[in-house]
């Protein structure tokens, strides 16, 4: 039998339990993967919490690399024996076997191991639209990342570097500190000791940041607005500390006539082609060198409670991925 975690009630850590599934074969269009990694994201724990609900019981995950066992009628662009990966949904990544679209997979290059995409889909992907379409980042730009030791903050701040950009993040310990500076962070920021918009306001002598990347939420929303500059964007895309409370439109206006958005990797990536060419963007960078995908923690996907507790917990850094 095929195991996978399944979730019968939103819940704690605890309610993923390791259980046997059938696997249906893939209907027309689809496509039977025998996964070699699954990638843990933090999206992962709203759907375990039901923050976001999803029918239950179900099999969690958004993101894992794998081998193509079989293929549906009408698949034309794949073979049996491909390494193909994918972060985009539907869910049920959390399983040593499933059935997925053909049109949510993308190909893996030879230069890329199973571990990395799996590591790196969701998060790099994210990043991709985040400082090249919601925010293009530029050179000379100088651009505040929150929770910049994180999995999307570690890309971040390299690829955003890459670009030429000075980057300014936080981190909750000298130990994220040390490691976001060595990933392209100019400055790290200690938020647990250090009032972050003060230091923003000294780092850029009162200019302020064009931009700013937050996906902690309710914690840092109301300074992470003052750091930005009269006409600046606020890159909302995750909520790891909690939802923001409700938000008078005007602060806006009184601000700088500031612009917020809450974007998604789902909406960016809905078309085939954008798809296509935000993996393809990820791969050439990293197939490059000038970004660096750090799998820092590894679990076997039996265990994906304790991952979780290590997750939310902040005790993770970079990318984490399960081996199946």
């Amino acid at each position: 039998m095929t195991k996978a975690i399944r979730i019968h009630q939103p819940g704690g850590p605890d309610v993923l339990k390791w259980e046997d599934i059938d696997v249906p074969a893939p209907a027309a269009g689809e496509i039977q993967i025998r996964q070699t990694a699954v990638g843990l994201n933090y999206i992962d724990v709203y759907h375990r919490t039901g923050f976001y609900p999803s029918p239950l019981p179900f099999t969690p995950g958004l993101e894992a690399a794998g081998v193509i066992e079989v293929l549906g009628t009408g698949v034309t662009n794949f073979k049996i024996g491909d390494r193909v990966t994918y972060a985009t949904g539907p869910l049920g990544a959390y399983a040593q076997a499933r059935v997925m679209p053909a049109d949510r997979l993308v190909k893996i290059p030879d230069r890329i191991t199973d571990q990395q995409a799996a590591a790196m889909m969701l998060q790099g992907m994210t990043v991709e639209y985040l400082i090249r379409r919601t925010y293009t980042v530029k050179p000379g730009d100088t651009i505040l990342v929150q929770a910049a030791a994180g999995g999307v903050g570690l890309i971040l701040c390299q690829w955003a570097k890459h670009l030429g950009a000075t980057v300014i993040g936080t981190v909750s310990s000298d130990e994220k500190a040390a490691l976001a500076r060595a990933n392209g962070c100019d400055y790290p920021i200690v938020y647990t000791r250090e009032d972050f918009h003060a230091r923003v306001m000294e780092i850029t002598n009162g200019a302020k940041v064009p931009v700013v990347y937050d996906s902690v939420g309710r914690d840092t929303f109301a300074k992470s607005l003052d750091c930005l500059a009269p006409l600046g964007v606020m890159a909302l895309f995750g909520q790891a500390s909690g939802p923001v409370p409700p938000f008078d439109l005007g602060q806006l206006a009184a601000k700088g006539s500031l612009f917020i958005t809450r974007p998604t990797l789902f909406t960016y990536t809905a078309k085939r082609a954008d798809l296509e060419a935000t993996a393809a963007a990820l791969f050439d960078v990293v197939g490059s060198g000038a970004v660096k995908i750090s799998v820092n923690q590894t679990y076997p996907l039996s265990e994906a409670g304790t991952a979780h507790r290590d997750l939310e917990a902040r005790r993770t850094t970079g990318s984490t991925v399960f081996t199946v």
